[in-house]
């Protein structure tokens, strides 16, 4: 089984009618927990995608950039 078949097992889905789908704001329709739990999936079809692996370094190497922005 692929490590994307089981989380997908776990998915729901929701049938609307055309026109009455809901908002992009998901935040009415799902709780914080299943928002996370939905990006793991879309991590790993991104980096499929892209055809590079899935980079191992710890968090505290990973690459950031720190952009402060002025105080109005």
């Amino acid at each position: 089984m692929s490590e994307m078949a089981e989380p997908r097992r776990a998915m729901t889905a929701r049938v609307f009618r055309l026109g009455e789908e809901p908002p992009d704001d998901l935040g009415g329709f799902t709780t914080v927990e299943e928002r996370i739990a939905m990006m793991w999936p879309l991590t790993l079809e991104a980096w499929a995608l892209a055809g590079r692996p899935i980079p191992s370094y710890d968090r505290s190497a990973t690459p950031v950039r720190v952009i402060h922005r002025p105080v109005p």
